[in-house]
């Protein structure tokens, strides 16, 4: 039976089983989009990603799957696919190029840590408090944007951005028919302790079959774009700000981030992190089903 490669790590930690698991599969590059599809069911983390040869000038091209869909970009997988890529010898470490869904993103490589540019930052129109304060089971109380709304924003891939008090992070929780009335895939919720400049977080993804997921390198991205927008990080320059994710899956994650702006707007954001291996070995390449 034929096989491919994979590897299990763990993103955005320095320690074993900590921050978001991965699986990073190598020479499936005859692989259908449903086979791989079928893998990351089996995996069953929140994304399985594949590295794959570029046609475009890129070091390496990957496809991201939840157990349920394909993404055009997500942050673990890429820091994650990046760091196993260089310690597995098949990338040099420094500037590489990673080719995706979401464009031609650019990363900074070591063995075990990684850099990644987002692409485009987006940012959308303010969205209703109480719905969503709803869908995550909070009260109007438990609100702490004051005047900034949530709204969805990304660099690559979307996600709304609700601000919360600190306290109410443990009792939030995404309602799966909620989301799907309110059209919401991915929702970030989170505390900002602004003299730190860090945000303790929790993401939801009910919209691609992923409840909570650890260590969201995207939502991270998407929530440097809000922070500038509503003015609690500078309109001008290059700042950076820490997020803290995973505590209540007892999973705890670290990501260190950057966003440049001009004229209070983003135009560019970074994510970095660490990535510890610790599984390896082959799968079974599952027959064709399209």
């Amino acid at each position: 039976m034929s096989t491919v490669a994979y590897e299990i790590v763990d993103v955005f930690t320095d320690r074993p089983f900590a921050g978001n698991p991965l699986a990073v599969v190598f020479g499936a590059d005859e692989l259908a989009g449903d086979q791989m599809r079928t893998l990351a069911r089996e995996f069953n983390l929140s994304e399985t990603v594949f590295v794959l040869p570029s046609a475009a000038g890129a070091t390496y091209r990957t496809r991201i799957f939840t157990p349920e869909t394909e993404l055009p970009f997500a942050g673990h997988p890429s820091v994650g696919a990046a760091v196993t890529a260089v310690r597995r010898g098949r990338v040099m470490p420094g500037q590489i190029i990673q080719e995706c869904g979401a464009g031609l993103l650019p990363i900074t490589v070591t063995s075990d840590t990684a850099t990644v540019t987002g692409g485009k930052p987006t940012l959308g129109a303010a969205l209703p408090v109480p719905e969503l304060l709803e869908l995550v089971g909070l009260d109007a109380d438990d609100f702490a944007g004051g005047s900034a709304g949530p709204a969805v924003a990304g660099c690559g891939l979307e996600f709304v951005i609700l601000p919360v008090r600190r306290d109410a992070l443990a009792r939030a929780w995404a309602h799966p028919d909620r989301a799907r009335a309110l059209g919401v895939t991915g929702i970030s919720v989170f505390a900002w302790a602004a003299a730190e400049r860090t945000a303790y977080v929790r993401v939801f993804c009910p919209g691609v079959s992923v409840p909570e997921d650890a260590a969201t390198g995207s939502a991270a991205l998407g929530l440097g774009v809000w922070l500038v927008a509503h003015g609690w990080l500078p309109g001008e320059g290059t700042t950076a700000y820490t997020v803290h994710q995973g505590v209540e899956m007892h999973r705890p994650s670290l990501i260190e981030c950057t966003v440049t702006a001009t004229a209070g707007t983003a135009t560019l954001a970074t994510v970095s992190g660490h990535v510890v291996p610790v599984a390896r070995g082959d799968i079974a390449i599952p027959p064709f089903i399209g």
